[in-house]
């Protein structure tokens, strides 16, 4: 038996993981859900968006479903701590860059598939450990960095002390993971095709140095046609043509960029779901975020949710299952009897959840 943590977080999240789970009941899995805190009321009454017993869960746990959580800038969220807890030097990390970090999750997952019509099924494979979010970012430059920026002449002008420079750190073990990742992932869902977006005719050394690493990991797949594209290409294609798309790799900005371009593709965020998946970790989340401004409406869209419940079956290898889910997101949607508000429909989370759930007893009852 296969053993998931569940993190509701807030804002929308508990409404949206709740709504998932009653799904996930009609498929009768042999899953034992373990329940556990994290996000902005740990914070608030402990100090810390991920307590050190959510960590121990996560180590006991095959993989997470996570809802959502809140992150708010230094000052904000200094304020709205316990008081006990003000003035302690206390510092918030966004609860999913702990995560990330702390779990080793290099490949961020996002599937873009048209809903509605079935003309496009692509997937933005984001490396999450490096490129320009490597943490490599500094203002007040001084030797030997400055040595490497003085001749610019903005920089001359300015000088040391009121220079920033963020540094786009790319490594071959970095590359060749996250490259290796994506043509196992093409290989393993039926892609033929994997596209690199880089920004190469500019950024000419670590482009090159990207494109020597495709070359080499991508000799381990014939079967796979493989091209870089610039970033921005790919993004006019994206919306233009994006049926010409299977797999999309990208370092860490232009991922996030091109992955949430995706979400719009789709229809928007409450169609988007994602995974963040290591060597020896995993969690997945709808991308939507916590919109606590929404909390506690019964508004919010389950679907993003739900299809990233079927992603994570898919991780534990549970493809049939799996794909009964998605088919009965994609009939609820394409039939728009019962949506909430953001597809033009007035169904609440529950009754939306509910659509999708009797549809799954339709499948099943005819293919079982």
């Amino acid at each position: 038996m296969k053993s998931v943590a569940v993190l509701p977080g807030d804002g929308i999240g508990p409404e949206v993981v709740s709504a998932a789970l009653s799904v996930l009941d009609r498929l009768d899995l042999p899953l034992l859900l373990r329940f556990g805190d994290i996000g902005w009321e740990c914070w608030k009454q402990e100090g810390n968006p991920v307590p050190e017993r959510t960590w121990r869960l996560l180590e006991e746990t095959d993989t997470c479903l996570l809802g959502a959580v809140t992150s708010k800038p230094l000052r904000e969220a200094e304020v709205e701590l316990a008081g006990r807890l003000r003035g302690q030097g206390l510092e918030f990390i966004s609860p999913v860059v702990q995560l990330r970090q702390r779990l080793r999750l290099f490949a961020n997952i996002r599937p873009v598939t048209d809903l509605k019509h079935g003309r496009f099924n692509f997937v933005v494979i984001r490396e999450n450990t490096e490129g320009l979010y490597a943490g490599l970012d500094f203002h007040g430059i001084q030797d030997p960095l400055w040595k490497e920026v003085r001749d610019h002449p903005n920089a001359a002008e300015s000088g040391p002390a009121s220079t920033s420079v963020t540094l786009r750190l790319q490594t071959s073990t970095g590359m060749d993971r996250i490259l290796r990742f994506g043509f196992e992932y093409a290989r393993r869902h039926g892609y033929s095709s994997l596209t690199v977006a880089d920004k190469p005719n500019v950024l000419r050394q670590s482009g090159n140095h990207l494109r020597e690493r495709l070359e080499r990991v991508g000799a381990d797949y014939p079967d796979i046609g493989a091209e870089i594209l610039n970033v921005d290409a790919v993004a006019l294609w994206m919306v233009r043509r994006p049926e010409r798309f299977g797999v999309i790799v990208a370092e860490n900005m232009f991922g996030d960029i091109l992955s949430d371009l995706g979400a719009g593709v789709m229809g928007g965020l409450g169609l988007a779901p994602s995974g963040n998946v290591g060597d020896h970790g995993s969690y997945f989340e709808p991308v939507h975020g916590s919109a606590p401004g929404m909390a506690g409406q019964g508004r919010a869209n389950p679907v993003a949710t739900l299809l990233t419940v079927a992603l994570l079956l898919d991780h534990l290898e549970l493809a049939v299952p799996a794909r009964q889910l998605r088919d009965a997101v994609h009939a609820v949607v394409l039939r728009r009897t019962a949506v909430t508000y953001d597809l033009g429909g007035n169904a609440s989370t529950s009754q939306a959840a509910e659509s999708v759930a009797d549809q799954l007893s339709s499948i099943q009852a005819v293919k079982g």
